[in-house]
Formats: structure tokens, C-alpha cells, sequence
């Protein structure tokens, strides 16, 4: 048997299990895996200009794609530090990103060799697994099990640590298959029962839908669900592409980056069908603002740990959402007389989604100067292809977008989720594109958030990947400014930034830009750019003064 180079066994262990793409920075740690890939037409190679965009790359390819998202941290030391932020945004975003991190030759272990640094305890507690691999022959072994590992249960990063060494050792050629991981389970007859019977003896229920959903499948399913039960649907946040966005029965992100239909619902009902989500802190605040103190909840979720762990629940179930979706709806479908009972609250949630409805059309004609940010949303919302992603960053524009927008087909919505990322929203929309090749991928970013990886413009260049950049410019760092205005006495530092002509730096990398100031041009130049396919970005001016403050409890006095 002829052997082969351990960087060759890796490129053979991804391409069995199917992976398409890939996302790094050159490095001298693994320079045999990537001569092996150069080789290798199957897998499609995206060189980021530094490696914490290209792991924020490779978490939303696996997020669009539903499969690992393989970065390579190719540099001991600097390089594998720099994957620091994105294994954590991954982290808590269960996002099975794979980092293989380059590390120095092991006969050079523990000697303080140049760039050596605890790499293996640094990712231990924000990783599944952090793994050093020990001999050349248990490395494409320990590949696919990082990729396994990472897609099994409830989905995460696993860090895979290499010495340097094992990619030039030669080894016989690796076995190879693709990642299979068991389906989530399905509740029980009798949890089934028990489901139905909550449902009978409610009056104003809401189905809240989480991530458990986030595939075409499973929003298929959900849709089904609504429908057959005839009750409102709010998603948690950063899930607003769980069903398409003119769904009959869709209120919208509640919670505090949600919307007062999806709000008032939750607060209003009195029995909750939680499937696929935590109930955790980026949706509810962990109280009661958002989730009514006297509604049952049913909760189920595929982490036994997270049922029930914030709000007691009725009925906790360890199951998959969709799995459970599925046969409640085809329970509800032999219960027609339940929707009867809840027409009065199905009118109710249809008054609510109408004065949202309008309260949408009238900021999409608010003709102010300098913009608001809800006005170029809208005309941002209602210029989307309908198969349209859309990545969105953190800060007071993009939290202002996050239900603001239309998603009609999921998955279609990344976000920096509980990790509250700035200058992720760019990065992630080129490893979205690179997921979704045919599909037009949009990035709504901060002019602060932007100005993190902007960089990246060369890459989207260089890769041709057609994203467009949509940054709202209000020439602050927003969040930070409203908290600072709302309660320092409008004392701020730091809080305001100049940002260069992005629309110009975006022609210098070679993409196209675009600026725009006045209202009804947003709409014009993204059409434009839709129709141009090539990377660009919309430098958008809007009012410094339309921020706010999101949190009020940061800044409460110690009693």
C-alpha cells in the first residue's frame, strides 16, 4: 500500500465526508495539508486575511449548510490565538465549526519554543472537545471524529490541535466515510397525550420556535404545525427565518430585539408550546417581561439540561422540535374544534399583526434627512429576493434590523447570537455565500462593525463572492453612545468614529460601492447590486441621533 503524507490523509478525510469548502490563513504549521488541497478540485479553498474572519466564515458555511465548517488555524501561536473569538462566537451559537489548529513540532514540546503558548487549554472551555492529536496515524482518525463530535447532540466547535510534524509523516491511506450522527428522538405516546391535553385546556396558546427549526425541513414542518393548530408563532432571537416571513400565522422575534405583536403574544398567552429553543437570556432576559408568570410551558428541546432550566416547565420532553411538531400536528388535524376555541385569540394576534403591519408602512415612508435606520430596513425588506440571506452584526443598527427584516426562506438568517459579536456580520456572509453559491447573500452591518473586517473586501474579490455590504453609518459606536446619553447625563468618550468613504474603499479592493443619503436611493442602488452580482457595498448615512438603549438593568444602582 502506498503510503501518503498526513496532511494528504486530511484532505482525503474531508473530501469523504463531503465537505466543500474551506476557510483559513496560510501558515508554515500545515503547509503539507495545503499542498494536498491545492490538488484536490473537490474542495473549494477561501484564504481570509486573518483567521478570525475566516472562522466566522467557516461557522456560517456550517450554519447555511448544515455540515461541519472546516477552518485551518495553519500558524502556531499568533495564528491559532486569532481563532480565539470565533471558536467562542461558535461556542455559543452551537455552531459545529472545526478548527484544525497548527501546533509546533512535538520533539519541540514544552521547551518555550518560538510561538508556543497552552493552545490546547485555551479553547478546553469554550470548545465540545479541545484535542491534541498525539501520532501522524491517529490524525485523519481524529478528524472525522472532531467533525462527528461537532454535529452530534447539541452541535458545537471542537478544536483538533496538530503538531507540525504529523502532516509530513507518511501513513497508509486513511479509511474514509461521511459524518452520520443519530436523528434527535421523538416524545413518547404518553408525552404526546399529555401535549394534546395542555393544548385542550388552553385559551390562548403560541407556539415559540427556536433554532430546532432552522432547516428547510424543519420550518416545513412548523408551518404545518401553525397551521393545523391555528395559533401564533414567535421565534426566539436571531430564528426569524423558521417560517417565511408572510406566513399567515408568523408574530415575529419576541423578546427585546423582537416586536410588540410577537411581544404582546407572549405576554399574553397562557400556554406555550416551546420547541427547539432554551427560553434563555437572548429572547426572554431570564424574566417575565416577555414569558406570561401564569402560562404553562411546555418545553422541549434535544439538551435535556436546557428543559426547563430558566422557567418551570408543565411538561419538559427531550426530543427534537420538528420530531415533536410533526406528531402534534397530526394529533391537531383529528382536533378540528381546537381552532373553533381559539378563534377569539387568532382575531386578537390578527389585530396585533395588523397595527404592526402598519406601523412598518409608515416607517418605510418616513422621508426624514438624515435617515432613520427603519426607513432604509424598509426599503432594504421590500427589495429582498425571496430566497434572499441575510447576516446581520451586533450594535444599535443591526439590532434595529433584527425584526425588521424579511427572510422567506430558511435558513436565511445568521446572526453573532448570544455572543453579542461585532464584526461578525461580514465575514459570515461571505462563508454563507460560499454555502449557498446561487442564492444573493446581504450583510447589514454598523459603520464600527464593518470597519473590523473590511479587509475582507479583498477576499469577497478574490474568491468572487458576491455579497453585498448594506453598512448603516450614524458615525458612533451606537450601543455604547445610548447607554452613555440615557444614563451619564449625555457624558460620552470614545463613542463617536469617523469612518472612511466605504463605497470608495470597496472600488479600491476591485468590488463596487455605493453611497447613498437621501430615502428611496437604498432601494435603487441594492437593486443594482443584485443585478451586478458582484461584491459591494451600500454606504448608507442615517440620523446619529436614532439609537437606543436596549438595556436598562446594566445600569441599575446597588442597593
Amino acid at each position: 500500500m502506498t503510503k501518503i503524507t498526513g496532511g494528504k490523509a486530511c484532505v482525503e478525510v474531508l473530501k469523504g465526508a463531503g465537505v466543500e469548502a474551506v476557510f483559513g490563513l496560510l501558515g508554515g504549521s500545515m503547509l503539507e495539508l495545503y499542498d494536498a488541497l491545492r490538488d484536490e478540485s473537490s474542495i473549494r479553498y477561501i484564504g481570509a486575511r486573518d483567521e478570525r474572519a475566516a472562522g466566522h466564515m467557516a461557522d456560517a458555511y456550517a450554519r447555511v449548510s448544515a455540515s461541519p465548517g472546516i477552518v485551518l488555524g495553519a500558524q502556531a501561536g499568533p495564528g491559532v490565538a486569532n481563532l480565539v473569538t470565533a471558536v467562542a462566537e461558535a461556542h455559543l451559537a452551537y455552531s459545529p465549526l472545526v478548527a484544525i489548529a497548527g501546533a509546533i513540532t512535538r520533539k519541540d514540546l514544552g521547551k518555550d519554543t518560538f510561538q508556543e503558548f497552552d493552545q490546547l487549554s485555551v479553547f478546553q472551555p469554550i470548545a465540545k472537545r479541545s484535542i491534541m492529536v498525539p501520532t501522524p496515524e491517529r490524525l485523519p482518525e481524529m478528524l472525522h471524529e472532531a467533525m462527528h463530535l461537532a454535529m452530534s447532540g447539541r452541535r458545537g466547535p471542537v478544536v483538533l490541535h496538530a503538531p507540525r510534524d504529523l502532516f509530513s509523516h507518511e501513513i497508509d491511506p486513511p479509511t474514509v466515510s461521511p459524518v452520520t450522527c443519530a436523528a434527535p428522538g421523538a416524545p413518547t405516546a404518553e408525552q404526546l397525550t399529555q401535549i394534546m391535553a395542555l393544548l385542550e385546556g388552553a385559551a390562548r396558546p403560541i407556539i415559540f420556535a427556536g433554532a430546532g427549526f432552522k432547516s428547510p425541513d424543519g420550518s416545513s414542518v412548523l408551518a404545518a404545525l401553525a397551521e393545523a393548530l391555528s395559533v401564533p408563532v414567535v421565534t426566539s432571537t436571531g430564528h426569524l427565518d423558521v417560517l417565511p416571513a408572510d406566513h399567515r400565522w408568523l408574530a415575529g422575534q419576541t423578546g427585546p430585539r423582537g416586536n410588540a405583536c410577537a411581544a404582546a403574544m407572549s405576554r399574553q398567552c397562557d400556554l406555550i408550546l416551546a420547541l427547539g429553543t432554551r427560553l434563555a437570556f437572548n429572547s426572554t432576559f431570564l424574566n417575565h417581561d416577555y414569558v406570561n408568570k401564569d402560562a404553562k410551558i411546555v418545553h422541549v428541546d434535544t439538551e435535556a439540561s436546557a428543559v426547563g432550566r430558566y422557567f418551570p416547565a408543565a411538561l419538559g420532553i427531550q426530543a427534537g422540535a420538528a420530531e415533536t411538531a410533526d406528531m402534534v400536528r397530526a394529533e391537531a388535524e383529528k382536533a378540528p374544534e381546537l381552532r373553533d376555541r381559539w378563534k377569539g385569540w387568532a382575531d386578537q394576534f390578527d389585530e396585533s399583526k395588523s397595527a404592526l403591519t402598519l406601523k412598518r408602512s409608515q416607517e418605510e415612508s418616513d422621508d426624514a434627512v438624515p435617515m432613520k435606520p427603519h426607513r432604509v430596513l424598509g426599503e432594504i425588506r421590500n427589495n429582498l429576493p425571496r430566497n434572499a440571506i441575510l447576516t446581520l452584526d451586533t450594535g444599535n443598527a443591526c439590532l434595529q434590523a433584527a425584526d425588521r427584516v424579511a427572510c422567506h426562506q430558511c435558513p436565511a438568517m445568521v446572526t453573532p447570537l448570544d455572543f453579542g459579536l461585532v464584526g461578525f456580520g461580514y465575514a459570515a456572509a461571505l462563508g454563507a455565500q460560499a454555502a449557498a453559491p446561487d442564492r444573493p447573500v446581504i450583510s447589514i452591518m454598523g459603520d464600527g462593525g464593518f470597519g473590523f473586517t473590511m479587509s475582507e473586501l479583498t477576499t469577497a474579490v478574490a474568491y468572487d463572492l458576491p455579497v453585498i455590504a448594506v453598512v448603516l453609518d450614524n458615525g458612533a459606536w451606537g450601543a455604547e453612545k445610548a447607554y452613555q446619553r440615557t444614563f451619564f447625563d449625555g457624558r460620552t468618550l470614545g463613542a463617536d468614529i469617523e469612518s472612511p468613504a466605504y463605497d470608495k474603499v470597496a472600488e479600491l479592493c476591485g468590488a463596487a460601492g455605493y453611497a447613498v443619503s437621501q430615502p428611496g436611493d437604498t432601494a435603487k442602488v441594492l437593486q443594482e447590486a443584485l443585478t451586478k452580482k458582484k461584491p459591494s457595498v451600500i454606504h448608507v448615512k442615517v440620523d446619529p441621533e436614532a439609537i437606543n438603549a436596549l438595556r436598562k438593568d446594566l445600569f441599575e444602582k446597588p442597593k
